[in-house]
Parts: structure tokens; sequence; C-alpha cells
């Protein structure tokens, strides 16, 4: 099995015009699944995911040049992730003129609605839940409860404290309880 290649290799080769697509096809193979994922449980449809995976990942190829690695690549790149499905899901809002609560209907249904999803009802339910808390603290429940990030990691992404992302996830973590019970 191939070895992942570092970041600092990567951005090395992206560095030098002539292994600069390479260094960007390395890039695409290492972090673009785990970008899709991030971004779909945000967005839930597939198609607006994949939409936002490829305009992430152009902001990605436009400034990479520019990135000082005062962070992780992939924290950068999180953080634009983050940033395109709140502006996604606020246009979507503003486009339809409707609330965010709509918006989150919305996506509940699509959820249920989505050939990809094939989770049992308790999945489903956990799902719908987490589509009931505000864009930030969804943010906050997926990085932490799904890819386990750090709190650490997830300040330099989100660029909150990290006592704020603790009461975050916690609120979270009480409403979802909350939800799942009552529908028992």
């Amino acid at each position: 099995m191939p070895t992942q290649v570092e970041d600092a290799e990567i951005l090395s080769k992206f560095q030098d015009e002539r292994t600069r697509n390479e260094a960007f096809n390395l890039l695409l193979k290492k972090y673009q699944q785990k970008i899709y994922w991030h971004i779909r449980r945000m967005v839930i449809d597939h198609d607006d995911a994949d939409d936002l995976v490829q305009d992430v990942f152009i902001k990605v190829w436009k400034n990479l040049a520019n990135f000082r690695a005062d962070s992780q690549l992939y924290t950068w790149m999180y953080r634009i992730a983050s940033n395109e499905c709140i502006t996604f899901l606020n246009k979507k809002k503003q486009k339809n003129n409707i609330s965010l609560d709509e918006v989150d209907y919305s996506l509940a249904d699509n959820l249920t609605a989505a050939s990809y999803f094939n989770g049992d009802k308790a999945q489903r339910k956990l799902q719908q839940a987490i589509l009931t808390l505000p864009e930030k603290q969804r943010l906050v429940f997926n990085m932490k409860y799904f890819e386990d990030m750090k709190y650490e990691e997830m300040s330099d992404v989100l660029g909150t404290s990290v006592g704020a992302l603790k009461a975050s996830y916690h609120l979270a973590v009480k409403k979802i309880e909350a939800i799942l019970l009552a529908e028992e």
C-alpha cells in the first residue's frame, strides 16, 4: 500500500512550476474525500457538496502559493470548506427568502430521500437532530463527533477559542440528546 505523501512535500512540489500539477493531484488524492464528507454533512445534498468541493479546491489552487504554513494545510483547507458551507447555506436562505430553520427542514427532507443514505433509523434520527443545530454548532459537532478533531485544530479552523468550542459542543450534544429522548 502506498504511503501518504507529507504536506511539506506537496507544498514543495507546488512551489515548482514544473511539478505544480502533480502536487495538486497529490493534494486532491489526500484530502478530497475528507473535504467532501465535511461539506456533505453540512449541506446534505450530494450535488451541492460536489459543487462546493470544486469551489474549495479552486480556491485552494488559487491561494496555495501564498499559503504561509501558519497552520496545517488540512486546517487551512477545512477553514475554506467551512466558510464555503456557511456562505452556501446563507445564499440558499436568501435566494429562497426563507429562514434558516426552513432550510434545515428542507435538508432533513433531502436526507431521508437521499439515495446514498441507507443508514438505520437511529442514524437518520441523529442526522435530523444535527440539522436542528445552528450552523456553527453543527460544524463544531460534526468536526468533533464524526472526525474526532481536537479542539485546538477546530480553533484554528473556525477562529474560535477552545473554551467556546467546548461549550458549543456540549450544548450541541445536550440539544441532540433532548431531541432523541423526546422521540422515544
